[in-house]
């Protein structure tokens, strides 16, 4: 039977049978919406659930409407069958066999063919119960599913809704920060200018002084020497008087005056606006690394080249940088004496420990290995093997403290003979703000705060010079010195850094010299005290 002609029930698309009708007008099984709704039959009022709707238009109808049997569709429902090529059907209809000619006027036609097509087929016995139960289930399905998909939906609607809300409160933190951050350089640009302009302003003003006060006394004296000319010579009293004005003008001054000055203060701006642009770049591209997921989620990432030169060398001595006590470096230590032959003759040397940059040159003797042109001094002895470690106190002002080469000549001008801005020596700088090292001229600005007590390791085997702060028996890292090893590809281990790429290139080569510590006070003020090591450790002999 076809399921689709308007006699077949929509639920088990059978041929109707005891059809009801329902408001809406559809028709349907009487079992089969007793099937739907159990609760429900031909004379009740409906059960519990709410209001019923039918199951094809969804349209609901009262919950006391009785479900009768549709007394005259079902009488069109038995002529239809009865009628049988009436019944619309997709198949041809069989061939019928040829009538025979009737032998008398009188003759009764012959009976039909017992399996003639206008004779409805049994509905099979087990099966007319199976779509009714099957039904349900699957309707019931559906409307479950519909209701976790609108629920889904819901959810879906307010994930989205979240993203764009929490997007755009984060863009405003973000430019805000953004707007404060260079609000901060701004005015640190403000305040470095400003100084630059007040102490261009104070030493030209002494400077423009003496100026002024050389031109007049010249003046003066060019005055009195043409006037004492002038006089006749036969007027001896004029010319006592005259020559009398000449000595009082010429006794007048005192001296030439100051010469230029050895440093002007306000030309280390660079330095300190340099130091923050450094550390501004390597927080900025480290914290872009952790918002790609690139950094470690062990902790805060470090900053600058050292997290790049400690990831990419694991055969470094990895003991000297972790967090040992400082008893275990005294192993190690060295006594330093500073050498009063290769002081400049703006430090003054308080015995063998400490040393002050001043303002009147010492006196000292002269030495072939004593330094001209930069306020420096080294330590006596030279060290060509094993490790040594020893400490400097920052009293004030900006120093430096490093290595330098045994034959480097201390006759270098100012911008080559300074610790770290050649070859053949390096340094840890602290120049008032910030630490920072150098070598061969270029500088890495460091995050750590200042400590006023310094340590320095120098490790012959592995050629790597670091850096600690000493504070309560405990070592905090600054920053290691050593040439990073390449990795397997054989690409170099950080390309991006120009420092560590300087100290890869040519560091190895400051250990093929004998090397003695250093000392630079670059400031007016600068005053540093070669830290007293304990005597307790279990080396404190120096070693030579």
């Amino acid at each position: 039977m076809d399921g689709s002609g308007p006699f077949s029930c929509p639920i088990c698309l059978e041929p109707l049978r005891e059809p009801v009708t329902l408001p809406c007008g559809h028709n349907f099984c009487l079992a089969c919406l007793g099937a739907l709704w159990p609760h429900r039959s031909a004379g009740g009022t409906g059960g519990s659930g709410g209001a019923a709707r039918c199951p094809l238009c969804q349209e609901p109808f009262p919950d006391g409407l009785q479900l009768r049997k549709n007394h005259t569709l079902s009488e069109l429902l038995q002529l239809r069958q009865g009628s049988g090529p009436a019944m619309p059907s997709p198949a041809p209809a069989p061939a019928r066999r040829p009538t025979p000619e009737p032998s008398a006027p009188s003759a009764q036609p012959s009976a039909p063919e017992p399996s003639a097509p206008c004779e409805p087929e049994p509905w099979p016995a087990g099966e007319e119960c199976h779509p009714q139960a099957e039904q349900p289930k699957v309707l019931s399905a559906v409307e479950d599913r519909m209701d976790e998909l609108g629920a889904c939906i819901a959810q879906s609607r307010r994930t989205v809704a979240l993203i764009k809300s929490a997007a755009v409160a984060e863009r405003e933190r973000v430019s805000q920060l953004f707007a404060e951050a260079a609000a901060t350089l701004q005015g640190f640009q403000t305040e470095v200018l400003g100084f630059i302009e007040e102490g261009e302003a104070a030493m030209l003003g002494r400077s423009q002084g003496d100026l002024r006060r050389q031109e007049e006394q010249r003046s003066r004296l060019s005055r009195a020497r043409h006037n004492l000319g002038q006089v006749p010579e036969a007027d001896s009293v004029s010319f006592l008087q005259e020559l009398l004005a000449l000595r009082l003008a010429l006794e007048e001054g005192c001296g030439p005056g100051p010469g230029p000055p050895r440093e002007l203060s306000f030309t280390k701006s660079s330095q300190a606006v340099r130091a923050v642009r450094d550390v501004l770049a390597s927080a900025c591209a480290s914290q872009w690394e952790q918002l790609r997921g690139l950094g470690s989620d062990d902790g805060p990432q470090k900053l600058g080249s050292e997290a790049d030169s400690e990831s990419q060398d694991p055969d470094s001595t990895n003991h000297l940088e972790s967090d040992i006590p400082r008893d275990y470096f005294l192993k190690f230590a060295y006594i330093v004496d500073l050498d009063s032959d290769t002081a400049d003759k703006f430090l003054q040397l308080f015995g063998t420990k400490g040393v002050k940059r001043v303002l009147c040159p010492i006196n000292y003797p002269e030495s072939p290995t004593r330094f001209t042109h930069c306020e420096q001094v080294l330590g006596e002895g030279a060290l060509d093997r094993g490790t040594y470690y020893w400490e400097v106190e920052i009293i004030e002002g900006w120093v430096s403290v490093g290595v330098m080469a045994e034959g480097f000549s201390p006759q270098e001008p100012y911008d080559r003979g300074r610790l770290g801005r050649n070859a053949y020596s390096c340094c840890l700088q602290w120049n008032g703000r910030n630490f920072s090292v150098w070598f061969h001229g270029l500088e890495a600005a460091l995050p750590q705060p200042f400590s006023p007590t310094v340590g320095i390791c120098l490790e012959y085997a592995d050629r790597a010079l670091t850096f600690y702060a000493v504070r309560d028996g405990k070592m905090s890292l600054l920053r290691r010195l050593k040439a990073s090893r390449p990795r397997r590809s054989g690409v170099p281990a950080s390309p991006a850094d120009p420092f560590q790429s300087r100290l890869d290139s040519h560091f190895a080569g400051l250990f093929t010299h004998r090397l003695k510590p250093a000392f630079f006070l670059e400031s007016v003020d600068a005053h540093l005290q070669i830290g007293p090591l304990k005597k307790s450790c279990i080396s404190v002999l120096k070693r030579r």
